[in-house]
Parts: structure tokens; sequence; C-alpha cells
């Protein structure tokens, strides 16, 4: 993880950011899967309350090569800037960033339902408690590949910490274990 590329997202006034920045991660998604490696992760530097407008990559300078020998990005450049793979500075801390999944979904609702496992009284309890245990972590809303159905994937950020910890990412860039530098 000594290198890493940043892509500044150029939001316009027909587009939002979160919109470019879906639809960005939905690609980089794809060609992480198309690489079938683990070795790649994200962060994004800019997040507050929202993602924000910068989209790191971590990775060797192997494996960020191999991401963009294919232009996964298929933006204009007027919408995003991608800056070349460069060296992690030094005395940077790291933190994993990782997906967060709540136990109560409204979807697990809908299967429930047509399971005929929750009885018709009990739908409206765990509507209340699906309500109260809402996530209010940012997100980006990616597009199944093999539905077309679009889902919240939602982002945590452990504390930050002094030392890297070495580990595999999935093919969103995310790990409850592996760090990335932060800076």
């Amino acid at each position: 993880m000594n290198y890493f590329i940043n892509i500044k997202l150029n939001p316009s006034k027909e587009i939002q950011e979160n919109i470019w920045l879906n639809h960005l991660y939905t690609n980089f998604h794809k060609r992480l899967y198309d690489l079938k490696v683990d070795s790649i992760g994200v962060s994004f530097p800019k997040y507050r309350l929202k993602l924000g407008n910068v989209f790191r990559i971590h990775g060797s300078q192997t494996d960020l090569g191999m991401l963009q020998e294919v232009d996964w990005i298929k933006e204009p450049l007027k919408f995003c800037y991608i800056s070349e793979i460069s060296l992690v500075p030094d005395g940077v801390e790291y933190r994993t960033v990782s997906r967060i999944q709540t136990t109560m979904s409204q979807s697990k609702l809908k299967r429930l339902i047509k399971r005929g496992t929750i009885k018709d009284k009990d739908i409206k309890g765990y509507k209340a408690k699906l309500f109260q245990k809402s996530l209010d972590n940012p997100y980006v809303e990616l597009t199944s590949m093999s539905n077309g159905q679009r889902h919240r994937r939602f982002i945590q950020f452990s504390k930050l910490q002094k030392n890297s910890i070495i580990g595999k990412f999935d093919t969103f860039g995310l790990s409850k274990i592996a760090t990335v530098p932060w800076f």
C-alpha cells in the first residue's frame, strides 16, 4: 500500500457529486472484479457527513498500473481529475474503511413476508425497529451487475492508528481488517 491514485470529482450543476461517485464506484468495483485482485483498497479523505469529492485508491505500483490498463472510469476528464500513481507520503496514519450493514432491512422484511416466517401482527413492530436501527453512515449507491437493481453500501471508518495492518480487500476495495494510509 505504498502508492495511491486520487480521483477528484468535479460535479456540474446538472449532476451532483454523489451521482458521479456512485457511477465511478460501480465502475471501480467491476474493474476489481475483472482483475480478481484483493490487494487494492479505497479511502475517502474528504469524508465528513458524506464521502466527499475525492476517491483515493491504494495499492502497489504494479496493482495500480494493472487497474489503469483499461479505461474503467469512462468519464470525460471535465468531470474528474485523475492523478498519476504517487508514493504515499511519510508519517501518515492508517485506518480501515469497511462496509457496515444493519441486521434489519426492508428487503429482508419482504423476504420474511414472502416466506411466511413473519406474522402479520409482527410486521408493524419490525418496521418500527427498522426505522430506529437505520444507519446514518455515508454510503454509495451501486447498481447490481446481475439484476440491475440499486443497493446502498454503507461505509464505516475505524479510528486512526499509527501502524498499518496488512490483509485482503474485497472487490469494492473495502476491508474490516486491512488498513489504508490516511492523509
